[in-house]
């Protein structure tokens, strides 16, 4: 079936990044599998190229044409749907031939003419917000890509940028973004405790093990789908290597944040109504 953000809980993953070898296959082999485990949509996530490196040497992937190839092969192996990202206006419409979903990198999230032409392929688009984005500043964003002509946006918080080189999670972003955008609002919680040049040689760093508490909060807080990177060797990773999930690990990540995901929503619920909370 085609995609669609209107299905929640769902989630978006995969490597940063296309790698040569059975990184992709293998990653999407088990997510493929873990999706029909939990009964959870799938969307499969990888970049043909990483534009935004701290360092011109470091590893940006195999380009457009080759990549594209390569996530086809992924799409016909699996049958699972494909996202990745689109840094110019011209390349929404050729990635659009072979990917379902399309997606604005965080940095690139007020370019006009790219959000049109993401808009103008008809597909489902993903909005990163800016780390430097109020919740309803990204209401333009999506209005730009509802004008080009497609109606299935999401949004995603990764953190606002605090100090130099952390991110900070402000929960209530979730609700905000939702109310101001009228779209799902996606937590992409391996960026989110990402650390700017702070990894090896100037290359980006992280704290991979805050992805637990940060991703079941976001569950909690409202998020409606989860979208993480994860590699069966993150160390070898050609990029974010200090934030990719392990793939062996991720399904019981998954169970804990479905669960929670689950109960937040059958109890009690105060936002925007006048009841309180017991003793408030």
């Amino acid at each position: 079936m085609p995609w669609s953000f209107r299905e929640a809980p769902l989630l978006i993953a995969g490597p940063c990044v296309v790698e040569d070898g059975d990184v992709l296959p293998r990653t999407a082999e088990a997510l493929a599998a873990i999706g029909a485990r939990l009964g959870l949509p799938v969307c499969f996530k990888a970049s043909f190229d990483k534009a935004n490196r701290a360092r011109p040497g470091a590893a940006r992937g195999p380009g457009l044409e080759r990549g594209l190839a390569a996530l086809a092969r992924i799409k016909q192996h699996t049958s699972l749907p494909i996202l990745t990202d689109v840094h110019e206006p011209a390349q929404a419409a050729m990635a659009a031939e072979v990917v379902d979903v399309l997606q604005i990198p965080a940095f690139l999230c007020r370019q006009t003419d790219l959000l049109l032409a993401a808009g103008a392929t008809g597909r489902p688009v993903n909005i990163k917000k800016g780390q430097w984005m109020a919740p309803e500043a990204m209401a333009g964003a999506v209005e730009k890509v509802r004008q080009g002509g497609s109606q299935d946006v999401a949004v995603t918080e990764r953190g606002t940028a605090f100090g130099y080189s952390d991110l900070v999670v402000d929960m209530r972003t979730f609700s905000r973004m939702k109310a101001a955008c009228a779209a799902p609002v996606l937590f992409d919680v391996t960026h989110a405790v990402q650390q700017a040049g702070q990894g090896p040689d100037g290359a980006s760093g992280g704290q991979r093990h805050h992805v637990p508490a940060l991703l079941l909060a976001a569950a909690a807080a409202g998020a409606d789908g989860f979208y993480l990177e994860t590699h069966p060797s993150p160390e070898r990773a050609l990029s974010d290597a200090g934030t990719q999930w392990p793939l062996d690990q991720l399904e019981p990540l998954l169970v804990q944040a479905l669960e929670v995901w689950h109960a937040a929503r059958s109890g009690l619920r105060f936002a925007g109504s006048s009841s309180r909370p017991t003793g408030a």
